[in-house]
């Protein structure tokens, strides 16, 4: 948008405070940043009796390119390969893989199941071979995979419907995606059973050979709901032990069938209120009336963030013995540029009602003051492609004074998955290969196409889904100016 300056424009550091206190958010970086193993980024972590190598973190990603029954394909072997190559030390689940058919995002995610946990296996090993070939060590990887069910955004099967499964009546969700407050919840009966099926999926990613699983908390799906569920009643609603039953449930059965398996969570720390298209196309947020009561971190304004419960959250991990926390926001259906700053929207989205600097800013100081609540856990930030030249400065300054332990990188792989090593080795980075934030990784699943970079990355340019993706947003275009 014209009226947000393109951080390609910013060449000096200079140039980068000035816009800074344009915008008067405070977002502290380095102006010079240092390379080789001298490097805050470079610096090793200890993590239960090993060192984990540096400071950069692949974020998991959906893919939308497995098989109907929920296995990789040549596609998904690539982005892992890449993930490999990256040089990052921390893998963050790699991709969301569903536990069963029913919590599939779309009909094309992975699933781990009896059939599928070998070939999930060899993405695993693909990942640490091309790491290997690249790089002087792999002990020092440590390699988790994103457990999930998608809950409320479920769409699991060929004709990609919303298939929702959800804990209670949403008084805006319900209404957004079109099913009625009277659409059934899911009974307690089922959410044990749901939990079983989370024990197993766990058990065959130990077999499979990952070191850790994300219990994903986060993004409006399931586990995340669980944390707004203020007005069901049971033993999974209501208060706020009520609310993280399941969470802890997970753990102990997870502690007690799969011994040895680490365990992180992935969590949306902070959540504002469903946000829809203005008259201009600007993102507003809906009307909330009185004040709004599903925003798990939220103040009740429907746009504001109280820490009293993510500080609990953080007490309840640490009690449980858990220390990987992947901290993120909001979620990508409802609110997308709290979660994923960006300059331009997906097809389906808005457009974006704040400088996404002013987005990335509040997600790098929200991790910052959950940190020095409980320092004892290691933290992942997310947000960070956004910054595109100037991740490198503010990610050194974020690791070097102790606001985050890991930076997240997401979006940026697909485009180029050099890049965090290219940091490290102080090479400069390939101004063509940075992440631009144009969405088309998310407009393609939106369509019903694989995602990838198609702006950036040649291999996807070149494939048939970049003219189907074409034609898709051209229509919305049209529908837009109709």
């Amino acid at each position: 948008m014209d009226r947000y300056k393109r951080l390609a424009q910013l060449r000096t550091a200079a140039e980068f405070r000035t816009y800074l206190d344009a915008l008067g958010i405070d977002l502290p970086f380095d102006a010079n940043v240092t390379a080789g193993p001298d490097s805050p980024l470079a610096q090793p972590v200890s993590y239960g009796g090993r060192m984990i190598g540096n400071r950069f973190c692949v974020l998991p990603m959906e893919g939308w390119d497995g098989t109907p029954d929920g296995r990789p394909t040549e596609l998904t072997a690539r982005r892992w390969q890449h993930f490999g190559a990256s040089g990052a030390k921390l893998i963050w689940g790699g991709e969301a893989v569903a536990v069963r058919h029913d919590g599939r995002a779309n009909p094309r995610q992975l699933m781990i199941t009896a059939e599928t946990w070998p070939e999930l296996a060899r993405l695993r090993e693909q990942l640490v071979a091309e790491h290997a070939a690249r790089y002087d060590r792999t002990e020092d990887l440590l390699i988790g995979l994103q457990l999930t069910h998608s809950g409320r955004f479920a769409r699991p099967d060929a004709d990609n419907k919303l298939k929702p499964a959800i804990l209670y009546p949403h008084p805006l969700l319900n209404r957004k995606f079109g099913f009625g407050d009277d659409y059934p919840v899911l009974s307690d009966e089922d959410i044990r059973r749901l939990i079983d099926d989370f024990i197993i999926a766990a058990r065959f990613a130990r077999q499979a050979g990952f070191d850790f699983v994300d219990l994903k908390h986060c993004h409006g799906y399931l586990g995340h709901e669980f944390l707004s569920a203020v007005d069901r009643s049971g033993r999974y609603g209501g208060s706020f032990e009520n609310r993280t039953r399941f969470l802890r449930e997970l753990v102990e059965g997870i502690r007690a069938e799969v011994p040895g398996l680490d365990i992180g969570v992935r969590l949306s720390a902070f959540d504002w209120a469903p946000f829809k298209p203005g008259a201009d196309g600007t993102g507003e947020m809906e009307a909330v009336g009185g004040g709004y009561r599903y925003a798990f971190g939220g103040d009740g304004s429907g746009h504001g963030i109280d820490f009293s419960e993510p500080f609990a959250f953080l007490d309840l991990l640490h009690s449980l013995g858990i220390r990987l926390v992947c901290i993120t926001a909001g979620s990508p259906y409802y609110n997308p540029h709290i979660q994923r700053p960006a300059l331009f929207p997906p097809s389906d989205g808005y457009q974006p009602p704040e400088d996404p600097l002013v987005g990335v800013a509040r997600q790098i100081a929200v991790v910052a003051k959950l940190k020095a609540h409980r320092p004892e856990l290691l933290y992942v930030g997310s947000g960070y492609s956004y910054l595109q030249e100037w991740l490198p400065n503010v990610a050194q300054h974020v690791v070097r004074t102790g606001m985050a332990d890991f930076v997240g990188l997401g979006r940026l792989v697909l485009s180029y998955p050099e890049a965090a090593a290219d940091i490290l080795a102080g090479r400069p980075l390939a101004r063509k290969r940075i992440c631009r934030t144009f969405s088309d990784c998310t407009t393609a699943p939106r369509n019903g196409l694989v995602s990838g970079c198609y702006p950036l990355d040649d291999f996807y340019k070149q494939r048939e889904e970049a003219k189907l993706l074409q034609m898709a947003k051209a229509r919305t275009n049209e529908l837009v100016a109709t």
